[in-house]
C-alpha cells in the first residue's frame, strides 16, 4: 500500500509539473503575441493610417496617344548633292504619326468611378485604361480635360462601388503639415499598391508663371518626392484628405530635388466640377479692357515710379469695365490683392474667374489708389 501511495503521489507531482509547464508555455505565447501586437501598434502612425485608407483609391493610368513627329530621311544629305539631288528630288523630310504609350497616376473621387489625373497624362489619349490597387484593369473614358491647370477627369464603369478619396474642406493647407504623395513613379507597378513618399507642405500659393499654355498659379510646394509617372496622383494630409493633385517638379536633370508642386484642392474641385458638368472649363470671360504693358518711355512720360502694371488703353462702351468705373490711362496694379506686374501676371490672375464673378481691381489714377469692383461678363461668340 505504501508503494502504491508513493506511485500515486509521483504521478500527481508529475501531472502538476506538466500542468505548470503548459501554463508557462501558454503564458509565454500570450506574452509574445502581446509584445508583437504592441510593436505593431507602435509602428502605426497617422501617416501609415492615412496611406492604408487612401491606397484602394489610387490607380495607374495607362494611355495610348498619337504623336506627330518629323521623319528625317536617312539619305537626306544626298539631296544637297548636285548629282544625287536630281535623282532623289522627291524624297524629303515629312511629318508622320506614331502611337506612343504613356503612364501616370490618378485617384478615384466618387464611388461611381470618376477619376482625377493630369492633362499631360491623359488629355490627348486615344485609348485609356486604369489599373486599380487590387490589380483589376478597366477601360476609361475621358470626360474632359483642362490644359491650363493640367487636370483631366476620367470615368470607369464597374459593377461594384469603388473606394474613393475626398478633398479637404480647408481653403488652404497648413505650412509645415505632413504631405503624402501617392502614385505610380516611373510606371514600375502596373497593377499593384502605389508607392508613397512623405514630406511637408513647404509653401502655398506659389506662382510659377505660364509655360506653353499651362498656368501654374497658387500651387502647393512640397518636399515629398514627386517623380515621372507620379503625375496625377493625390497629395494627401495626415487625415487622408486630398490637399492637392501632383503636377510638376522643379529640376535641372529630370530628377526630384525636393521641389514638387500640386494643384491645390480648392482650385482642383472647381475645375473638376466644370469638367464633370460641361466636359470643359468655360473661360469665355469678358471685361471690355484693352491695355498695354508699361515700357520705360511710358513710365517716364506718365511719371510712374517703375514699369510694373498694365496701362488701360481703351474701355469698351457698356462693358463690365466701364460699369465698374475704369478709364483710359488707369494703371492696373493688382487684381484680388494679387500684384499685376505684366500681361502674364494679369492672365494668371483672371483665368480662374467665370462669367458672373465679381473681381476687385486695384488701380492707380492721378497718383490716387482706387479699388473698383468689376463683374465679369461673358464673351459673345
Amino acid at each position: 500500500m505504501e508503494r502504491i501511495l508513493i506511485y500515486l503521489l509521483g504521478a500527481v507531482l508529475f501531472g502538476c509539473q506538466q500542468n505548470a509547464q503548459s501554463q508557462e508555455q501558454l503564458t509565454s505565447t500570450e506574452s509574445s503575441a502581446s509584445v508583437n501586437e504592441s510593436i505593431t501598434q507602435s509602428r502605426q502612425t497617422a501617416i501609415t493610417r492615412a496611406v492604408q485608407a487612401a491606397t484602394p483609391a489610387i490607380v495607374s493610368v495607362n494611355v495610348i496617344e498619337v504623336q506627330r513627329v518629323l521623319y528625317r530621311d536617312p539619305f537626306e544629305n544626298l539631296f544637297n548633292d548636285p548629282f544625287f539631288g536630281r535623282l532623289f528630288s522627291e524624297r524629303q523630310s515629312r511629318e508622320i504619326e506614331r502611337y506612343v504609350e504613356n503612364l501616370g497616376s490618378g485617384f478615384v473621387i466618387s464611388p461611381d468611378g470618376y477619376i482625377v489625373t493630369n492633362y499631360h497624362v491623359a488629355g490627348d489619349a486615344i485609348k485609356i485604361t486604369v489599373s486599380l490597387a487590387n490589380g483589376q484593369t478597366l477601360d476609361a473614358d475621358l470626360v474632359g480635360a483642362d490644359k491650363a491647370t493640367d487636370l483631366a477627369l476620367l470615368k470607369v464603369t464597374t459593377s461594384e462601388p469603388l473606394e474613393y478619396l475626398s478633398f479637404t474642406s480647408e481653403p488652404a493647407p497648413i505650412i509645415g503639415e505632413w504631405a503624402i504623395a501617392l502614385g505610380n513613379p516611373f510606371g514600375l507597378f502596373e497593377a499593384a499598391a502605389p508607392s508613397v513618399t512623405v514630406g511637408v507642405v513647404s509653401a502655398a500659393e506659389r506662382d510659377l508663371g505660364i509655360h506653353d499654355g499651362l498656368i501654374l498659379q497658387d500651387m502647393i510646394q512640397t518636399d515629398a518626392s514627386i517623380n515621372s509617372g507620379n503625375s496625377g496622383g493625390p497629395l494627401i494630409n495626415a487625415l487622408g484628405e486630398v490637399i492637392g493633385v501632383n503636377t510638376a517638379i522643379y529640376t535641372k536633370n529630370g530628377g526630384s530635388v525636393g521641389l514638387g508642386f500640386a494643384v491645390p484642392a480648392e482650385k482642383a474641385q472647381r475645375i473638376i466640377t466644370d469638367l464633370r458638368e460641361h466636359g470643359r472649363v468655360d473661360r469665355s470671360y469678358y471685361t471690355g479692357i484693352s491695355f498695354v504693358e508699361v515700357t520705360k518711355d511710358i513710365a517716364e512720360a506718365l511719371e510712374f515710379d517703375d514699369t510694373r502694371g498694365l496701362l488701360v488703353a481703351e474701355v469698351d462702351r457698356n462693358s463690365p469695365a466701364e460699369k465698374a468705373g475704369l478709364q483710359p490711362y488707369d494703371l492696373i496694379t493688382a487684381v484680388q490683392d494679387e500684384v499685376v506686374a505684366d500681361q502674364d501676371d494679369y492672365v494668371a490672375r483672371v483665368f480662374d474667374f467665370r462669367p458672373g464673378d465679381t473681381v476687385t481691381y486695384h488701380i492707380l489714377r492721378d497718383n490716387r489708389e482706387l479699388e473698383l469692383s468689376l463683374q465679369i461678363g461673358r464673351a459673345e461668340d
